[in-house]
């Protein structure tokens, strides 16, 4: 059981991403299921999951799903119609329907487990999906500053995507403190994240001239001057936003790291 702090809007950086980047494969899917694994003592990040993936499928439903029996008894009251509660883990149980999620979303649920545990996890994650589906995994502060994820298909990790709030970043490695527990414990030297986080940063400090036309502006030259060396895979209209997405393989543990 995690600890359960939930406040709304939390998640409102990785759900907009998710509606963005998935939103075509649920309203492609028959029976568009999501899972918010984990989703606390409250049923807020749920709730919001909800309205923001039918805003992009309207037929969207969304399971939440906690291992604690009593939190979904409390959550129990707010079911209406696209949204149920059930007791279960990493299983992920299927809805009487027995239809397999085109999403599963776990914010912060894997960071009390070891790093060893968590590509089992992940592989275990990724059997219950449908065709076509998305896990998404990852980290972030409190109140939804600071999003750090990892974004799976059934073949296994493909992206991280790094989002903040660009009002109260000092440095991109203000970051690291909300790495998914893949990549926590490797920010080390010689790890690849590492690197890339060395390197976001020097790339912030020489786009500073731009902070005069505000950070938003600031951050997409980061991003510009980042994606020379690094496999960015996104665009300016999503590190508008303050995200940038960078394939997984530059960045998975153990892998070589750019020279400094």
């Amino acid at each position: 059981m995690t600890r359960g702090t939930t406040n709304p809007n939390r998640l409102r950086r990785m759900d907009r991403w998710i509606a963005s980047v998935q939103g075509a494969a649920l309203r492609r899917a028959d029976d568009p299921v999501a899972v918010d694994l984990g989703y606390g003592a409250a049923p807020w990040t749920a709730v919001e999951l909800l309205a923001r993936l039918r805003a992009a499928a309207p037929r969207a439903r969304v399971v939440g799903i906690e291992i604690e029996p009593a939190r979904v008894a409390a959550a129990k009251p707010y079911e209406r119609e696209g949204l149920t509660f059930r007791h279960g883990g990493f299983e992920v149980p299927l809805d009487p329907a027995g239809t397999s999620p085109t999403l599963i979303r776990a914010a912060n649920v894997l960071r009390q487990y070891d790093e060893d545990q968590v590509a089992e996890v992940w592989q275990r994650l990724c059997g219950r999906l449908a065709p076509g589906g998305l896990l998404v995994e990852g980290t972030c502060d409190e109140i939804g500053r600071r999003h750090v994820w990892v974004a799976l298909g059934p073949e296994g990790p493909r992206t991280v995507t790094f989002a903040t709030r660009l009002g109260s970043l000092a440095a991109p490695s203000d970051l690291a403190e909300r790495l998914p527990k893949a990549l926590i414990h490797r920010n080390v030297p010689g790890e690849p994240v590492h690197a890339f986080l060395r390197d976001f940063d020097r790339a912030w400090a020489a786009a500073s001239p731009y902070a005069s036309y505000g950070a938003r502006q600031r951050w997409i030259r980061t991003v510009r001057a980042l994606a020379a060396d690094w496999p960015v895979v996104d665009g300016p209209g999503r590190w508008r936003q303050g995200e940038v997405t960078v394939a997984w393989g530059a960045l998975a543990p153990g892998g070589p790291a750019p020279k400094a």
